[in-house]
């Protein structure tokens, strides 16, 4: 939090979902709706960021009314407000081949991301698990994983180690070394959990892109986040704000900390730097005089 707060007017704020918008009960509560709808009548676009499919974050395209692309899947595909995709990066099969055979040697649960499927080699109850907390589509048991590689475009791999993330922290090490470079590795705020992007790829990438084609400037962008899949597009944004549950890692990347995603802290932010408002005081109980 060492660089100033721009001063220029936002014109278009991308803000995370889990841990950001939306609160410990994966819900979006009144005061944030209100004023996300507040800030796009005042003509400011709003972009999802997350690292969830499309189908996770469609319902809130829908009750926000969303006409701006949506970046997804960690920032590997970015769609449409209809579902269309408008960009997307890939995995190469080699990259995704020797990923999941590394980790399915070793016991690691894998998954294929290709668009808006997820893929297993057999069911699981932690990979169901996941998939059902964070509302995304159930996955789809296809077998080898391999065989789908080339026929597929992959965007990322996901590996999970239930339960263990001692495990994870082994793998990503090895994998590390593995790969060298070849892609990246990404951990987003669930400890038994180990994502495989295309190299140099995150929300940040994504959102620079789209801005560019949308005609706006870094310094008129509000970027919000809580987790390390969130630091990049923190940084590029004019006003880079962390949630007050994230990590010292991501506030350190932030120009704001606001509260957190149980106290509503998306409508601070936008409260306070786009509609220039505060919320209204709770009310205080008259004294009561005791005659005795």
């Amino acid at each position: 939090m060492t660089q100033p707060i721009s001063t220029q007017p936002i014109q278009l704020i991308a803000v995370d979902l889990d841990g950001t918008l939306l609160n410990s009960q994966h819900q979006m509560t009144e005061r944030t709706e209100k004023a996300l709808k507040a800030a796009i009548a005042k003509g400011i676009q709003i972009v999802l960021a997350t690292g969830k499919t499309f189908a996770s974050g469609s319902w809130i395209v829908k009750q926000l009314n969303l006409k701006t692309p949506g970046i997804y899947s960690q920032g590997t595909v970015t769609y449409n407000s209809d579902g269309s995709i408008r960009a997307q990066q890939i995995l190469s099969p080699q990259i995704a081949r020797q990923v999941i055979t590394f980790g399915e040697d070793r016991g690691y649960l894998m998954a294929a991301y290709s668009s808006g499927r997820i893929m297993v080699r057999s069911r699981h109850a932690r990979m169901e698990e996941l998939t059902t907390h964070y509302h995304e589509p159930m996955p789809e048991v296809v077998g080898s994983l391999q065989n789908m590689l080339d026929d597929l475009a992959i965007n990322k791999v996901l590996a999970v180690a239930p339960g263990d993330a001692r495990r994870i922290t082994a793998l990503r090490w090895q994998l590390g070394m593995q790969i060298n470079g070849s892609a990246r590795l990404l951990q987003a705020g669930v400890d038994d959990m180990l994502e495989v992007l295309p190299k140099n790829t995150s929300k940040g990438t994504a959102l620079k892109a789209l801005i560019k084609d949308m005609g706006v400037p870094a310094a008129q962008v509000m970027a919000i986040g809580d987790a390390e899949n969130d630091v990049e597009m923190i940084q590029l944004a004019g006003m880079g704000v962390a949630m007050g549950n994230a990590s010292a890692h991501v506030k350190e990347s932030a120009k704001v900390v606001v509260g957190s995603n149980d106290q509503d802290g998306v409508a601070e932010a936008i409260e306070r730097f786009v509609l220039d408002t505060k919320p209204e005081p709770e009310p205080v109980a008259e004294p009561q005089t005791t005659i005795g």
